[in-house]
Order: structure tokens, then C-alpha cells, then sequence
């Protein structure tokens, strides 16, 4: 007889504002570490759009005075990378021990678990895509760095003929880990370069691809979320329970939402 399935939490969210977007996945990671939660799976999007500077990342990466104007909302990531705005995709969180069910105790080996389940739904999607190899940089780039997220590959990220389809960033907290990425459907590139302070995307559209390009069609965002979480049960070996977050884990996001919030 087949052992029974881990069950892990499903939370499917809306399009949040982006500083409860980063206060709402620390509430759960801590949750998590601290077993007053389940293993969590979270979905969800932006409103307004969002950019999003790392962890230890300078405010000169962001274009403040396009964002102001455009009404983007500038906030930092709980995890490390490098500047990313979040609009028209679907981003991912998983918060999980390290070490217990489908999730190996090393952090690089962490990450490509995760990371290889995403290839394996969006290549059931019909996109032709891959894991870059070399190590996975996990570490947080200098305070002055100013590279956008999709103009610097690294390993074990998702690729399509080498082109940057999701970009992911993780964290450790006690024993568990906050992985969280950006799934890109689409791709406006008058904001993405604007909101970085660049003239154009020229140095970034080269570098990416969408699941728009790769499927030739618009595509639901419930598909994708459909499908994520059928193959991720999959490969991971485990099921999942539709809920929300806890009163204890709203209360906290409550909390840390000012935290996060960058003004130029």
C-alpha cells in the first residue's frame, strides 16, 4: 500500500498590495518554523503593481519618480535577489521544514526541489522548459547593487532555451524556509524598465520569456494555479488542503506590513 500524503496548506490568494503581499508570506514562514502551522503553498498577485528591491538591496535601484507617477508601490523582499516588478504574473510561496517530508535538509538542494517541480508544471502547459545548472547563488547581492532580477541568471532557476520564465529568491527561518518566485504571463516593458530607472527593457526582454510567448495565447491565471497545484502535489508527494491564514498569522502581518515599505 502507497504511503498516505503529506498534507500541506493551500492558500490562493487575490491581488494584495505589495507590502501585505511580503508581511502576509513572513506571518506564514514564521507560523511554519514554529509548527502553528502546516506547510504552506501560496498563490497569489499584485495590485497595484509592485516593485520589489531585496532584502539588503539599495533604494538607488528603484526609478522612485516613475513609480510615484505610474502608482507602483515600492517594497522590500523578506528574501535576498535583486529588483523585480511584480504585474501580469502569478507569484508562488512555499514555506516548509527543511528536512521533513518531500524537502531535503540542504538549502541548495531545498531550492531545486521546488524549482524542478515548477519546470514539471509548466511543462505540462506545453513549454519547453528547463533548470539552469551551477550552484543556486543564495546569497544577497551588495547594498549598491543595482541589476535587475531577470538580467541576472543563476542556477536552478527556470528557464526556456535560456531565457528567465520564473525568478525565485528563498529564506531560512529556524528550520523551515520561505522560497518565493515570480511566475511571468505576461510582460509590460514600458513599466518594468521605468520602475528601475532604465530608458527601455532592451537589456531585458532578451533575457526573459513569458508563458504568453511559450504557449502563443493568453492564459488564465486560474489554469496556471490549476495546474501548479495538481503537478506540484505530484512531484512533491503530497496533498493539499484549500484554507486561509490563521487569526494568529494575520494579526502578525499586521504587524510587519509597515516593515516592508520603501519611499524614496
Amino acid at each position: 500500500m502507497a504511503p498516505e500524503s503529506a498534507s500541506w496548506r493551500l492558500i490562493i490568494d487575490g491581488d494584495l498590495p505589495g507590502a501585505r503581499n511580503m508581511a502576509r508570506d513572513v506571518a506564514i514562514l514564521e507560523a511554519v518554523s514554529e509548527a502553528e502551522a502546516p506547510p504552506t503553498l501560496r498563490l497569489y498577485g499584485w495590485n497595484p503593481p509592485c516593485l520589489t528591491l531585496g532584502r539588503h538591496q539599495g533604494p538607488e535601484a528603484a526609478g522612485f519618480d516613475f513609480c510615484l507617477a505610474e502608482g507602483i508601490d515600492v517594497v522590500r523582499r523578506p528574501t535576498g535577489g535583486r529588483a523585480l516588478l511584480h504585474h501580469l504574473e502569478l507569484t508562488y510561496a512555499v514555506a516548509a521544514p527543511l528536512g521533513k517530508g518531500p524537502l531535503p535538509r540542504g538549502l541548495q538542494d531545498a531550492y531545486r526541489r521546488i524549482c524542478g517541480a515548477l519546470v514539471r508544471a509548466v511543462q505540462a502547459l506545453g513549454v519547453d522548459a528547463e533548470l539552469t545548472g551551477g550552484d543556486v547563488n543564495l546569497q544577497l547581492p551588495g547594498p549598491q547593487s543595482t541589476v535587475p532580477c531577470f538580467e541576472a541568471p543563476a542556477g536552478g532557476e527556470v528557464v526556456v532555451r535560456g531565457r528567465k520564465l520564473i525568478g525565485s529568491a528563498m529564506r531560512a527561518h529556524g528550520s523551515a524556509i520561505l522560497q518565493h518566485g515570480a511566475i511571468l504571463i505576461d510582460w509590460d516593458g514600458r513599466l518594468q524598465a521605468g520602475s528601475m530607472g532604465l530608458p527601455d527593457d532592451s537589456s531585458l526582454r532578451p533575457r526573459i520569456t513569458t508563458m504568453r510567448d511559450e504557449v502563443g495565447r493568453d492564459l488564465e491565471r486560474s489554469k496556471l494555479e490549476q495546474t501548479l497545484v495538481e503537478v506540484i502535489a505530484e512531484n512533491l508527494g503530497i496533498g493539499f488542503q484549500p484554507d486561509r491564514p490563521s487569526d494568529a498569522e494575520r494579526s502578525r502581518e499586521q504587524q510587519l506590513i509597515a516593515s516592508f515599505t520603501i519611499t524614496g
